[in-house]
């Protein structure tokens, strides 16, 4: 069985390439290595080129014989997707609309989605389950909105079937720190707060100190990436078995504070992190954290790092390793 990683080169990809390999599936990665890199291509074929290209993506699925899909590849920064809007669609849903017209080309029927819990908005529960509502609230997760819609209706116009995994906090590495986080510019607390502790930037900012939590910090649901990586191929098995289209939280159900992640990173690494407090930044939640039952029930997933020490010594292993 042949699976196509789009974005196998970034964050969530590689780690989600190296799982199917060890699952033994043909893993095929393409890429474009704008925001990937190449050192994270150690798993599967790869082949280098652009969603945007409908000739490229023709070649690939003939020549490897594609059996289903795992769409990792999308622009992510939110506050930049406000700012280049024009960017954010073109990328995310027109390149996207490009491979899903290649699939139904060639046949092939199964794709799992990277979406993004950014999909609710401002929470209006506690926990976040999948049937909240949905109100978007930049182009960035509009874009993954409107991608969940267009795979419905080609579901009911092409027989496609597709997965939709809306994360909560994606953190952490490889355990075996062949692969981790790396995002240029960084914008994830647990990287810039080991960034800060190891010295490679001034401070960590603490955006708001006088939310409605216990420490008066923003509360996120992070969760461990080989969970996200396991998740993604209980997904394609789903559909494989012929289930029909469907959307599933992944996230840890508990939420952190921003002040509880630097004191487990203090602890972890044995080093000072120098915060410096700053104003609230518009937009920000006091609190996301996911109802993930769902994905329990139906999927047979379970998270494996639940506890958010985990989360942060694995990156910190695997940062420790990239900066030198």
């Amino acid at each position: 069985m042949a699976t196509l990683v789009t974005g196998g080169a970034g964050y969530i990809g590689s780690h989600t390439a190296k799982e199917l390999t060890r699952r033994g599936r043909e893993v095929v990665v393409l890429d474009n290595l704008c925001t990937g890199h190449r050192d994270f291509l150690k798993w599967g074929v790869f082949e280098e080129g652009d969603l945007a290209d409908s000739a490229f993506i023709d070649r690939v699925f003939e020549e490897h014989g594609i059996d289903e899909v795992v769409h990792f590849a999308s622009f992510i920064a939110v506050g930049e997707s406000v700012q280049k809007p024009d960017i954010y669609y073109r990328n995310n849903v027109t390149n996207t609309l490009n491979l899903l017209d290649g699939m139904v080309r060639h046949g092939v029927e199964r794709i799992v989605f990277s979406s993004s819990a950014a999909v609710y908005g401002e929470p209006q529960a506690e926990r976040l389950a999948e049937d909240h509502p949905l109100n978007p609230l930049s182009p960035y997760a509009w874009s993954k909105r409107m991608m969940e819609q267009v795979l419905a209706d080609y579901g009911t116009a092409f027989g496609l079937r597709s997965v939709s995994l809306r994360y909560f906090n994606a953190a952490g590495a490889d355990l075996d720190a062949e692969v981790g986080e790396r995002h240029q510019p960084e914008t994830h607390l647990i990287p810039l707060i080991l960034a800060a502790a190891a010295g490679r930037r001034p401070s960590i900012k603490v955006f708001g100190t006088d939310y409605p939590t216990p420490d008066g910090t923003c509360l996120r649901d992070y969760i461990h990436v080989a969970d996200l990586a396991d998740a993604h191929v209980r997904a394609l098995d789903h559909l494989a078995s012929g289930e029909a289209t469907d959307v599933f939280n992944l996230g840890n159900g508990n939420g952190f504070s921003v002040r509880e992640i630097i004191d487990v990173a203090r602890d972890v690494t044995g080093l000072d992190v120098p915060v410096e407090d700053a104003p609230r930044r518009a937009g920000d939640s006091p609190a996301l954290v996911s109802a993930s039952d769902k994905a329990m029930r139906v999927l047979g997933w379970e998270p494996r790092f639940g506890d958010v020490r985990e989360v942060v010594s694995s990156a910190w292993n695997w940062h420790q390793k990239d900066w030198q």
